[in-house]
């Protein structure tokens, strides 16, 4: 599947996505509050706290889950994405999220946060 315009342009308007990945027995974990971007019809997440973080290796290894954002919510699969997004994806996160400063958009953006980008593409 893959997200429809009118989806991902609402998807990217929201500040934060919120996120949540199956447990084992199919159950949603709680949601968290992430940031994130849309980049060439497709829809991107990082790990602010690298590959250890929580939510990152419960999203990776269960690879399936739900978002909901701007009034958009979908169940989703997610991979790790392809390297060739990484400047051009850092690029989109810098001009959506520059504004809060170089501190909190320097956790997402860079030559080592590659290894925590998710690919995330809708199931239906």
């Amino acid at each position: 599947m893959t997200w429809t315009t009118d989806e991902l342009a609402s998807i990217n308007k929201a500040s934060e996505l919120r996120i949540a990945s199956h447990r084992p027995d199919g159950s949603l974990r709680p949601f968290i509050p992430i940031w994130h971007s849309a980049l060439d019809g497709a829809l991107y997440v990082r790990s602010a706290h690298g590959p250890e973080n929580g939510w990152f290796r419960r999203a990776l290894a269960s690879g399936t889950g739900r978002i909901t954002a701007g009034g958009v919510e979908k169940d989703v699969t997610f991979e790790l994405a392809e390297p060739g997004i990484q400047s051009d994806l850092d690029r989109a996160l810098h001009a959506k999220y520059d504004r809060y400063g170089p501190g909190p958009v320097a956790a997402i953006t860079g030559s080592d946060v590659l290894e925590t980008t998710l690919k995330v593409t809708p199931t239906e």
